[in-house]
């Protein structure tokens, strides 16, 4: 898109600058918008603005930069990666967690494009499925960026068409460790509840809107903690479907929100006056601790385990001995 001049009428004062420019240029979203307001393509009589200027009407606008960003591409790049299995077809990997998948959000290319789970298998296995686009190849399924464990791979086409089907099919079987706050009311239960957007904060799922998609998450407490930081459990979790955040805002809708999950409602600090110590996990304690399901090929079972990595090891033993003195 070239650069774009608008004038601001009477009828739009007190409107916030990104509302107006994301009403007025409808090829711009308002994430756009604000990326562009961010990197100073926007001028305000010829100065740049922030996002939540009020405008008055009479002033002069200009954006300055393509409304469209480059489309989003998989480079391959030296990361390490464990592989936990390959054959022709497919790959198992333990993604660790601060890894994303794929392409996405940022402020930069170099913050869209690098440094995801797909540049490195790309490095590594050389080829993947073409299915997902040239942002997602191989991409059969997907685990949150701050989510740690097991996913599955396609290196070719048919290979993904199938693994496709056995998760449509509820054939693929995933298990999950959690630590939430707080004890569970019971040993095990079914969480059930649709889940959908939130209407307010985009990044948010929530169980709470009438008309989401079916959502089926199983747990199990596997074990009870009483530590200084309060009580906690550790819990198994199975997932039938796979919806954006599911685990995460199933346990959060009982009151059990994951450690970490500060999205979900979660404190940033684990404090405990009894011993004068706090902890801290920069990430979500919830871990994709084992997945199975049948070669696409050869229909031979496949089942494959990792446990919990080292920081949240480190986390739940800290946890009972006290933590780090304030």
């Amino acid at each position: 898109m070239p650069d774009v001049s608008l004038s601001v009428d009477s009828e739009h004062a007190g409107r916030r600058l990104d509302q107006f420019l994301a009403a007025s240029l409808p090829d711009l979203s308002r994430v756009r918008v604000q990326e562009l307001i961010s990197a100073g393509q926007v001028l305000v009589d010829g100065r740049p603005a922030k996002p939540s200027l009020r405008l008055r009407g009479g002033e002069q606008i200009e954006v300055l930069g393509a409304a469209q960003r480059p489309p989003l591409r998989a480079t391959a790049e030296d990361i390490p990666l464990d592989i936990v299995y390959e054959d022709d077809d497919l790959a198992v990997v333990n993604k660790p967690a601060g890894m994303m998948v794929h392409a996405g959000a940022g402020a930069t290319d170099a913050a869209r494009n690098r440094g995801t789970l797909v540049n490195a298998l790309l490095h590594r296995l050389g080829a993947l499925s073409a299915m997902g686009g040239q942002a997602r190849p191989g991409i059969v399924h997907r685990l949150d960026r701050n989510t740690s464990g097991l996913m599955v791979v396609a290196k070719n086409d048919r290979a993904h068409r199938r693994l496709a089907e056995q998760f449509a099919r509820r054939r693929v079987h995933k298990t999950y460790l959690a630590l939430v706050h707080g004890w569970m009311p019971r040993e095990q239960g079914t969480v059930e509840s649709a889940i959908s957007r939130d209407r307010l904060r985009r990044t948010r799922m929530t169980t709470r809107r009438s008309g989401g998609r079916a959502a089926v998450s199983h747990y199990r407490v596997l074990e009870r903690v009483e530590s200084p930081f309060g009580k906690f459990s550790l819990l198994e979790v199975k997932i039938e479907t796979g919806r954006t955040h599911q685990i995460r805002v199933h346990l959060s809708s009982l009151g059990h929100a994951i450690v970490g999950d500060t999205l979900y409602g979660a404190p940033r600090v684990c404090v405990s006056k009894q011993v004068n110590a706090q902890l801290t996990l920069p990430r979500n304690f919830l871990h994709a601790a084992a997945i199975e399901f049948e070669q696409p090929l050869t229909g031979q079972p496949l089942v494959f385990e990792r446990p919990l990595p080292p920081e949240l090891e480190n986390f739940l033993r800290q946890l009972k001995q006290g933590g780090a003195v304030l």
